[in-house]
């Protein structure tokens, strides 16, 4: 549920006297082994006023990661934040130990360093944190960051690609800030506009063609892209990476999580104009959060949502100065790339059907508008598997909205092709790879994916709505991606070693019964949290065993019964 925080946006008013400001434009790291620290900071939003933040090696945000497609990459993350965290590689397809979900939770002092293979195609991507119930409070105080990988496909083709001279990241984010110029979160206050951290900046552009990675990193806002003359801009690349052809359009809708990747024909501006890239959130229709209506004239969105001036607003995002050409300088835009082929509806191993509903139970008629929200009626847990896949099966995925609030639906692991929304198929801006869609008031949107390279039967994956109050509110689910081999035949049975554990989740003790006996003598149990560090063991078991878990803390765990040559698992859940 919201928070209700009180505000003084009469200050905003007084302090923010439209001084531009330089876009910050993060600094970068490449390579093949990253490392990130979690910390506090400070920063000077408005006057000097000491925000406390947190950020990636820095106080706000994080550096842009630049990685090579099939490179083997470790990124080593240390957590200094007093608090438990986690980091989620956005768009990335990893396994499931590796995707920075809820489960893999990163301790106060800890490092989590995961090791894998880059497998996605050139595109940008981010990170940020994904702990539950917590994601937004973080994301928040400025932890987010922009990836961009980089392959030989992209690489030959005539694009701007100098990070800070023609190409540029663009993070977008609202922010509210409390009285004291703390950041808050939970609120639809978000009225100071940021780019990249900075509010109201300008940016020197060069007269040539250049290339914007717009990241939508907000708590629920989403923009509608444009520029201030209507001039038209092309759209190049969506969350998965290159469309097909570049689409030529004076606007761009990009939700939370979303990202997009235009160019800007700059060589018929005379050096010295200024002009500026603009959110028309005036025209992005009902419902939308950034629009000027959510609901219906008898159940309106609360706390604050129509006092925002951003809201229905069309609003300046940066201002662009064009400067003279640089060196060697693009000054011409592709006509096509290559083509994308989604995956066949008829080759549909399986069907989906995911309903998005208010939870009215809790919050009555006013939950419609304000949530919270569910999928298929059922709020997130952790110990919890909403849904179970096949290795390799190719999925045709239902979306059905039936609230009165766009939700922009975010799943891991796997990139998907649009294949209709509400029977129509997609527009050109949905035709690439994505990973987010923002499904409107009652729209059906209806997409293929198709689950490859990873499978584990215990460590689930995450799909959920990135309005990110929404997702620490419940409205996710769990997806296991299985080897259709090993259906039918558990480990326990291949190693005749069966275990039972009650109860899970636990408390205080823990008993372990052994159903049947191995071959094997000197069993014995360790249990692992989900950063795969032992943290209790005891040999010589019995039968029936019982152990004490007030050492261990709330939280998901690994307990494994075992001998010198079987092993079973199971996952224990620690209250």
């Amino acid at each position: 549920m919201r928070k209700l925080i009180s505000y003084s946006l009469s200050l905003f008013s007084f302090l923010l006297i439209h001084a531009q400001n330089p876009l910050f434009i993060p600094d970068t790291l490449s390579g093949t082994n990253f490392s990130l620290s979690i910390q506090t900071g400070t920063k000077q939003f408005i006057g000097l006023n000491n925000t406390p933040t947190y950020g990636y090696n820095g106080n706000f945000l994080g550096p842009t990661l630049f990685i090579q497609k099939d490179d083997s990459i470790t990124l080593n993350v240390k957590n200094n934040l007093t608090q438990a965290t986690t980091v989620h590689w956005h768009g990335f397809h990893v396994s499931p130990h590796n995707d920075g979900g809820p489960h893999q939770l990163i301790l106060p002092g800890a490092t989590w360093s995961p090791s894998f293979k880059m497998r996605n195609e050139a595109a940008t991507f981010w990170y940020h944190p994904h702990g539950e119930g917590k994601t937004e409070m973080h994301v928040s105080r400025g932890l987010a960051g922009m990836i961009i990988v980089r392959d030989n496909v992209e690489r030959s083709y005539n694009l701007p690609r100098k990070y800070k001279v023609d190409d540029f990241p663009l993070i977008l984010q609202s922010k509210a800030f409390d009285v004291l110029w703390q950041l808050a979160h939970a609120t639809h206050e978000d009225s100071v506009m940021m780019v990249n951290g900075t509010i109201d900046p300008f940016l020197s552009v060069p007269q040539q063609v250049v290339r914007f990675r717009m990241l939508n990193g907000s708590s629920d806002r989403t923009f509608y892209v444009g520029l201030s003359d209507n001039s038209n801009m092309h759209l190049i690349a969506s969350d998965g990476g290159l469309l097909s052809a570049p689409y030529s359009t004076n606007r761009v809708r990009i939700s939370p999580g979303e990202r997009a990747e235009v160019l800007v024909n700059l060589t018929t501006y005379s050096v010295g104009t200024q002009l500026y890239l603009k959110s028309y959130s005036s025209e992005l229709p009902k419902g939308i959060i950034g629009a000027d209506s959510v609901g219906t004239a008898s159940l309106v969105i609360s706390e604050g949502y129509y006092a925002n001036k951003l809201n229905g607003a069309d609003f300046n995002l940066v201002r662009l100065d064009v400067a003279a050409q640089t060196a060697s300088p693009v000054t011409t835009i592709p006509s096509t790339f290559t083509p994308k082929v989604p995956l066949l509806e008829s080759n549909a191993d399986a069907t989906r059907l995911i309903v998005f509903t208010p939870d009215t139970i809790t919050s009555g008629q006013q939950g419609k508008v304000d949530g919270p929200f569910l999928m298929n009626n059922k709020p997130f847990h952790m110990d919890t598997i909403n849904i179970k896949t096949l290795l390799n099966n190719t999925e045709v995925w239902t979306l059905h909205n039936k609230t009165m609030v766009a939700h922009p639906f975010h799943i891991h692991d796997i990139q998907f092709y649009v294949l209709d929304i509400n029977g129509v198929p997609p527009p050109p801006e949905y035709r690439g790879l994505k990973d987010v869609i923002l499904v409107k008031p009652n729209d059906i949107v209806r997409f293929i994916c198709q689950f490859t390279t990873f499978k584990d039967n215990m460590m689930p994956y995450m799909y959920h709505c990135h309005l990110l109050h929404h997702e620490d509110d419940g409205m996710m689910g769990t997806f296991l991606v299985l080897d259709p081999n090993e259906i039918g035949m558990p480990e326990l049975q291949k190693n005749n070693l069966d275990f039972e554990i009650y109860p899970n989740p636990v408390s205080d003790h823990l008993t372990i019964k052994l159903n049947r006996f191995s071959n094997d003598t000197n069993l014995f149990v360790e249990i692992r949290n989900v950063l795969g560090q032992r943290v209790f063991t005891k040999n010589n078991i019995t039968e029936i065993t019982r152990i004490n878990t007030h050492s261990l803390s709330a939280g998901v765990y690994f307990i494994s019964v075992q001998s010198k040559t079987q092993k079973f698992t199971k996952k224990l859940i620690v209250e």
